[in-house]
């Protein structure tokens, strides 16, 4: 990477809301209550999905490791963003913000493919019923769990090394709020029309690959409710899928939105509140959206709050 002056580039400055001086108190305490929400929230998961037999699962060991992994999502921008609205210093070292690019998009691929994971896992209960725990044995579990993470952070890690390759001649002013991608590449000085090429390719595979997962799952799934003759039965099949469907809207298409769109056609401020969106919104509401219609979590839920108070 080129450096202005020799070794004079020490880092970046976020420029993120600066320009919008009136939004940022209304900013702080906003994402504040979503921030403290999403830790409450998947922490909760989290604990239940470990402290209640009965949620000792294949589907709530994935749903713990989606709560795990919001609260990495959220906490590797939010924090530092609540702290660039409420000081005049908005700068990240060279090295905070690769590493902020690197986890950031790491915890997002591994998201996508958790979810598609995730729909092969109501697949298999609803259309192989009798055979579950046979093709949800936990190893198999615990590999897909981990494949997730592995070639989610394997993606990053490509694009990481790909943007950070690009000459920045010395600019350093990020017009974001945290270290993404098509932000990164309006700093660059030369063509990137090969290297936008080759993150697009990249973006595409690891978010098509797991949607043409899902899209298949939930095909066979579909077929498989319809085959039921009681009504009842048909609403608690589509019920036990209705909360992962949510989710995977919400996020897919905010990021298809965010990364899949020609540069030319990416708007800054749009881009900055797309962030927000699925950097707090979507991590804060996903424990919500599990909770809200899911009788085993309440059912645990009020166990241990039942627990406690009996241990007084």
């Amino acid at each position: 990477m080129e450096q202005k002056n020799g070794s004079s580039f020490t880092g970046f400055i976020l420029l993120g809301f600066s320009d919008r001086p009136q939004l940022q108190l209304v900013l702080f305490v906003v994402l504040l209550i979503f921030y403290l929400f999403t830790l409450l929230g998947n922490a909760t998961i989290i604990a239940l999905a470990h402290l209640d037999p009965h949620l000792h699962t294949p589907m709530y060991f994935f749903l713990s490791n989606l709560s795990f992994l919001d609260l990495c999502y959220t906490t590797s921008s939010v924090p530092q963003l609540l702290v660039h609205l409420r000081t005049a210093d908005k700068s990240i070292s060279f090295g905070g913000c690769v590493v902020q690019l690197f986890v950031f998009l790491g915890l997002g691929c591994t998201e996508c493919i958790l979810l598609g994971v995730m729909a092969f896992d109501r697949y298999a209960a609803i259309c192989k019923p009798l055979l579950y725990t046979v093709i949800m044995h936990p190893r198999l579990c615990a590999l897909m769990a981990s494949a997730s993470w592995f070639i989610g952070f394997g993606n990053s890690l490509a694009q990481t090394v790909l943007i950070f390759l690009l000459p920045l001649c010395g600019r350093n002013k990020i017009d974001h709020f945290i270290c993404e991608i098509p932000a990164l590449l309006k700093l660059v000085c030369v063509d990137t029309t090969v290297n936008e090429s080759e993150l697009f390719f990249l973006g595409v595979i690891i978010l098509l690959i797991p949607v043409a997962l899902i899209i298949f799952s939930y095909g066979w799934i579909v077929r498989a409710i319809l085959r039921i003759k009681s009504s009842t039965g048909q609403r608690k099949a589509f019920g036990t899928c209705g909360s992962h469907i949510t989710v995977v809207s919400l996020f897919y298409g905010t990021a298809i939105y965010a990364y899949l769109q020609p540069s030319n056609n990416y708007s800054q401020d749009q881009g900055k509140f797309v962030s927000l969106f699925y950097a707090i919104v979507t991590p804060t509401v996903n424990p919500i959206i599990y909770t809200l219609r899911n009788k085993d979590v309440t059912g645990a839920m009020k166990k241990v709050l039942c627990r406690g108070q009996d241990s007084r």
